[in-house]
């Protein structure tokens, strides 16, 4: 599975959790570090908790891909899933707006995608 195809897996898994505001955005051009991101919000820490476990428990169930990397679920404001192609961003909605990974990444290209 491609990067393109596991971030629009991912985005579906958030949207059925009701996450808010999801974006795939293209950034193998800006950086190595990943091919998409995939930014979503959750409206509380305990929605952005289950957000998280949702999309790891569906991944690995479905696609039988673990995350390289898993930061944050400490906090629970902002908690990073890194599939290696993707990384996926659950953030509560103040951490969000304070690290401004929308505006960061603007250079990107936004991934178009039905939920």
């Amino acid at each position: 599975m491609n990067g393109l195809e596991l971030s629009k897996k991912i985005a579906g898994y958030l949207d059925n959790k009701k996450a808010q505001d999801i974006r795939i955005i293209k950034i193998d051009d800006l950086t190595v570090v990943t091919d998409y991101i995939v930014i979503a919000t959750g409206n509380s820490t305990t929605q952005v908790k289950a957000l998280a476990d949702e999309v790891d428990f569906m991944v690995e169930k479905e696609l039988e891909i673990k995350p390289a990397r898993v930061e944050g679920y400490e906090s629970k404001n902002w908690i990073l899933l890194d599939y290696e192609t993707v990384i996926v961003h659950v953030f509560h909605p103040q951490a969000r707006e304070y690290y401004d990974l929308d505006k960061l990444w603007a250079d990107g290209t936004e991934i178009e995608f039905e939920l």
